[in-house]
């Protein structure tokens, strides 16, 4: 991945190490958001039933925001599939680099207007537009970020929520425990199950870490997921641009 190649080994260290590295930021990101607005972001699930609540105590306002918040979730993905998945389809150097970049760029504004007050009170209610703008970056970030590595690992891998990779694990269990009985090569199932056990988990250590930074921290605790996303971009940067010019 940090070569930009098309073919690409899923289970090769320098990716398990990105991926690791991602689930921990979206668990991170997603106590974060949750702890600023009170609203979960890294999955869309939630959006459809807080837009429903949000009908029925009549508030047609803050449910048009309900349902404005996941769209840029899927605007995320849109960019990601015009970077990696349409160029690996046309069988050009994804831009992972730019991803990357973009995931830098809007978890640093994020962070900038956060500590300047631009989105009110870290922690407040959900009222008024200013209060939505961190909710609505932060689920641009997700989409981008699961957009791109659920191309690369050919959707082996999603690292911004929990639902899919717990049933690919539950399946994987399954067929691992069945492997002599199944008659199609299964030999990298022991391996990719460890690999989803390794994403929720680190998922989980993100949201607990996140937790702690952000009660104590307040929009401040951004800077961890700010710094996170710019040496991944760094490393995206090097070895897809700077290598490639010397």
């Amino acid at each position: 991945m940090l070569f930009g190649n098309e073919s690409i080994s899923h289970y090769t260290r320098s990716n398990i190490a990105i991926w690791m590295s991602m689930a921990m930021q979206a668990g991170v990101l997603n106590m974060g958001a949750f702890m600023a607005g009170h609203k979960f972001v890294s999955h869309i699930t939630g959006f459809a039933t807080f837009f429903g609540f949000e009908l029925s105590q009549n508030r047609p306002d803050h449910a048009f925001g309900m349902l404005v918040v996941p769209l840029f979730f899927l605007f995320g993905c849109i960019i990601s599939g015009f970077l990696v998945d349409l160029r690996l389809k046309l069988h050009i150097k994804p831009k992972y680099y730019i991803s990357f970049g973009l995931i830098f760029a809007i978890l640093l504004v994020v962070f900038v207007g956060g500590v300047f007050g631009a989105f009110g009170e870290f922690g407040g209610e959900v009222t008024h537009g200013k209060h939505y703008l961190p909710l609505v970056l932060v689920c641009l970030v997700c989409g981008i970020q699961n957009g791109t590595i659920t191309t690369v690992s050919r959707a082996v891998v999603r690292t911004t929520h929990l639902t899919g990779i717990t049933t690919d694990l539950g399946i994987g269990i399954v067929r691992y425990l069945n492997r002599n009985k199944i008659k199609e090569d299964i030999s990298n199932e022991g391996r990719a199950n460890m690999v989803r056990a390794g994403l929720i988990l680190f998922f989980i250590l993100g949201s607990v870490a996140g937790g702690l930074i952000f009660s104590s921290m307040g929009y401040l605790g951004f800077v961890f997921p700010v710094l996170t996303s710019g040496i991944l971009f760094g490393l995206m940067w090097y070895f897809q641009v700077h290598l490639q010019k010397n």
